[in-house]
């Protein structure tokens, strides 16, 4: 991969001008597509498969008129009067029948009609005009709102006398997300983050540049994305606000890692070449991580989730393309521009923060770690209260009109009418339906929390019955969840009593399953992410200890963000500060949308800083020191990173839709405590708590997990090579040693140095390391240390592309060796290696090989116990190179 990207970055930065037009001609084409084939988003939420969307589904076929969404007018005169008055009655009735009038009215219920009860409230000031629509929130035409509204306003110069007619309902109310100046402040923040980094104007620019540009392309395609598939309003904006995140901080980590190369005085095109390849692997680490994340949202199995995830994972994925070619092309375009100044001679050190912080977090890491368990799991206790509905007229902008009619239906009526059941009875068999539906609507009148039951009655066909069923608490009390299932509880009662199978629906109960199915499935994408984070990081550590204090790090930034969103949006704290409107529950799908987004951003930051620390590891072993020296030469990108990203999700909390501003918030509090609190304070904590266990891996499992060089070390690794060892050698080892899987000494320290054409004889007598050793030149062996060039390919990093020009074959085993190395070299290749050579001693064959390690078209490279028994085959030229056994320590 680092390797890849290394001529994809020198390819960018050679192409400037053509990449970058080719960005700028994606954004307009997919703009301008957009725009002229948007069919505009769709709110509405479905769960196949959930009894209360089938019910709605089967309405939709044979009922209608009450299968649409719907529209309220309610008439509410001053205090001291009574709506119920004989001029009143005539002015209803009037507009009751210019409603019926207005296209996509499916019905229209006057409150003071025959068999209507409950339109009238408790109090007598208040009357609901119920108005059922043809088409979903979705298709409501403006003109449809429009006359109604025009209604209400005649409606109220008709009664007079302070009258006040609201006009609400699900038809009115506007929950796509908009965005707002507000949100202008966090890109103003991660300017003056990135100035105060960089120092640079030019540097601080091209991420937000960059950043702008992704978001530009991925809301292009989330809209004509619309054309085959309907999005909701929310999946835009979130892919705006993870967009913006990650294509900032991802173009900074590319950004710093070509300052640092140009201070070392590395050459422009040089340098953008290897930050593509270093920062650019850990970049699509850390995006390749969000992206599975966020597909995974598919596991809930409901269809507005998964586009929802898709359109986010775009506007990730697009982040990571930009970053490794148009991010290279600006660097080029900058030059020299971007070089950071030499820093004037100070006379005083100036004491740096982060070495202080890390030394603090270290001195007692015990200390450190329970403080910090126990904080945190103290801050998720709310989380235990946290609820989740979807949102309602309840969750809109207060002056609003569905806002208003909710609030004075609430206040007149009681919260339930807001919220009401439809309970669909399958009366097709009986010979009055009529009087059906008014026996199960009379028992259903007598079950707890019902507020009332306003309606029951059959469809036109006789086949359906309906009864509306009105709680006696808000749509996302729990009470009422306790009424669904009560309802739901007596299905049986009703197919015994009446002979009628029934079923609850209603946009409440949608809701109601929504949630549940949402609630059900945060257990198995837990499970799927804590599983992914320990084998991603696994891959990239060769740790143990590491992936497991990632992953409960993980966990405990979750739980605090689950518990500040509850203490704020379900228990009120706060809420007028940050102009929360609703409290008492958040979005449904707000916990598996955290849990996706802040597992890619915690195994960002985990990454970046753990790998710094590894390094210095490597190379001087002391666990430590790396931790400190690792950190330092982190701390500083994480730390812009991580407020860059607080500061974009922020933003969108004061004036965000009540959709996205719990899901800005929660992300705001995760990034906070997983960057600082838990990545830069616990984990240097549990390191020197764990010291050198804290690096390895068990041998089965090190065999077993491929390697994600997530920081590009195998580039650097290949570069520091590349003009090693100065000649044009078939094999060529430094210090190579290789160790088993108990960790005792297979080789150690083997130098070799074989020219192009000739042979190379390894021997030695009993366990020498030899057939290990021509298997590690090979490529076959991957874990040794050492340098090792084979056919000018550095190993391991390209062990896969050598062995199709590598031979290996074991003599003790084939019948016919000789006849193997002849095909192999017809074949091409460049390196024959033959394992216990002494063994072929027929005569024949003994002069076939003589005659194919002599002809100098491949390098050989044949092991054997004693090289005088080979001598007759060896050409004059052949190197002859003794392995010794190696001692094993005895404990």
């Amino acid at each position: 991969m680092s390797s890849f990207l290394y001529r994809l970055g020198r390819a960018a930065a050679r192409g400037r001008l053509l990449v970058a037009a080719l960005w700028v001609v994606l954004l307009a084409v997919c703009g301008g597509v957009a725009v002229l084939a948007s069919q505009g988003t769709d709110d509405t939420f479905a769960i196949p498969g959930s009894e209360s969307q089938d019910a709605l589904d089967h309405l939709g076929r044979v009922f209608p008129e009450v299968s649409g969404t719907s529209a309220q007018l309610v008439l509410v005169v001053p205090e001291g009067r009574q709506v119920d008055t004989p001029g009143n009655r005539a002015a209803v009735a009037a507009a009751v029948e210019r409603i019926g009038s207005i296209g996509q009215v499916a019905t229209v219920v006057n409150p003071f009609g025959q068999n209507v009860t409950g339109a009238v409230s408790g109090d007598g000031r208040a009357a609901l005009i119920a108005v059922p629509l043809k088409v979903q929130l979705a298709d409501v035409e403006p003109a449809t709102k429009a006359g109604l509204s025009a209604v209400a306003g005649d409606l109220a110069k008709s009664v007079g006398d302070g009258a006040k007619v609201h006009t609400g309902g699900d038809a009115f109310s506007n929950r796509v997300p908009k965005l707002s100046p507000t949100e202008g402040v966090g890109l103003l923040i991660a300017l003056l983050v990135l100035v105060l980094m960089f120092r640079s104007l030019v540097a601080a620019v091209m991420p937000l540049v960059t950043a702008i540009l992704g978001v530009g392309v991925s809301i292009g395609l989330v809209y004509l994305a619309t054309v085959v598939t309907p999005i909701s309003s929310t999946a835009p904006m979130l892919a705006v606000m993870l967009g913006l995140a990650v294509g900032i901080d991802y173009a900074l980590f590319l950004l710093s890692r070509h300052r640092d190369q140009l201070a070392e005085g590395l050459e422009v095109e040089e340098s953008i070449a290897r930050a593509t390849a270093t920062a650019g692997s850990a970049v699509i680490f850390a995006g390749l991580t969000v992206v599975i994340a966020l597909l995974g949202l598919s596991v809930a199995g409901i269809p507005f989730l998964t586009t929802m995830g898709v359109a986010a994972a775009v506007a990730v994925a697009l982040a990571v393309a930009i970053a490794v070619t148009l991010v290279p092309a600006l660097m080029s375009f900058a030059g020299t521009r971007l070089r950071p100044r030499a820093p004037k001679p100070r006379k005083r050190a100036k004491p740096q923060v982060a070495r202080w912080w890390v030394r603090t977090a270290t001195k007692a890491p015990l200390v450190t770690v329970i403080v910090i368990v126990i904080g945190l799991a103290l801050c998720a206790v709310p989380a235990l209260e946290l609820r989740l509905a979807l949102p309602d007229n309840g969750t809109e902008e207060e002056g609003s009109p569905a806002r208003d009619t909710y609030d004075v239906v609430a206040e007149h009526f009681g919260p339930g009418y807001n919220g009401p059941l439809i309970v669909t009875a399958d009366i097709i068999t009986s010979t009055d339906p009529v009087g059906l539906v008014n026996r199960l609507a009379d028992d259903i009148r007598g079950l707890p929390g019902v507020a009332s039951v306003p309606l029951a009655t059959p469809n036109p066909k006789g086949d359906t019955g309906i009864i509306q069923v009105v709680p006696a608490t808000a749509p996302d009390s729990p009470q009422t969840d306790e009424l669904v299932n009560r309802l739901r509880d007596r299905e049986q009662h009703f197919l015994d009593a009446f002979g009628t199978k029934t079923a609850v629906t209603g946009i409440t109960a949608v809701g109601i399953d929504v949630s549940a199915q949402l609630g059900n499935a945060l257990l198995p994408f837990g499970i799927l992410v804590v599983g992914l984070s320990l084998v991603l990081l696994a891959m990239v550590f060769r740790s143990i200890w590491v992936p497991i204090k990632a992953t409960a790090g993980y966990l405990l930034s979750v739980g605090a963000a689950f518990g500040a969103t509850s203490f704020v949006f379900q228990q009120g704290h706060f809420a007028e500060l940050l102009r929360v409107t609703h409290t008492g529950s958040v979005i449904s799908f707000l916990p598996i949308i955290l849990m996706g987004v802040l597992f890619g951003l915690a195994m960002d930051y985990e990454v970046f800083l753990v790998s710094r620390i590894r390094e210095d590891y490597v190379h001087h072993g002391d666990p430590h020191h790396a931790i400190e020296t690792g950190f330092v030469s982190a701390a500083r990108v994480v730390v812009a990173a991580a407020v860059i990203m607080f500061a974009v999700f922020a933003a969108f909390v004061p004036e965000g839709s009540s959709t996205i501003k719990p899901i800005a918030f929660s992300l705001a509090v995760g990034v906070f405590v997983d960057a600082f609190i838990v990545r830069m304070t616990l984990v240097p904590a549990v390191l020197a708590l764990l010291g050198h266990r804290a690096w390895g891996l068990p041998p089965e499992l090190d065999r077993a997990l491929p390697v994600f060089d997530a920081e590009g070390d195998g580039l650097v690794h290949e570069l520091r090579l590349a003009d090693w060892p100065g000649t044009d050698e078939a094999v060529s080892a430094r210090e190579l040693s290789l160790d088993d899987d108990r960790g005792q000494p297979v080789f150690r320290d083997v130098d070799l140095h074989l020219p192009h054409g000739e042979v190379l004889v390894l021997h030695g007598v009993g366990a020498t390391g030899k057939t290990a050793l021509l298997f590690t030149l090979a490529g076959r062996v991957t874990k040794h240390r050492g340098d090792l060039k084979v056919l000018g390919r550095v190993l391991p990093q390209h062990a896969h592309a050598l062995r199709r020009e590598v031979a290996v074959i074991a003599c003790r085993a084939n019948t016919n060796p000789v006849g193997e190395a002849a095909a192999a070299l017809a074949d091409g290749v460049g390196l024959v290696l033959l394992d216990d050579i002494d063994v072929v001693l027929r005569t024949d064959a003994r002069a076939a090989l003589r005659d194919l390690l002599a002809r100098r078209t491949a390098s050989f490279v044949v092991t054997c116990q004693d090289p005088e028994r080979i001598a007759d085959l060896l050409p004059s030229t052949a190197h002859v190179r003794a392995v010794r056994p190696q001692p094993v320590e005895v404990f």
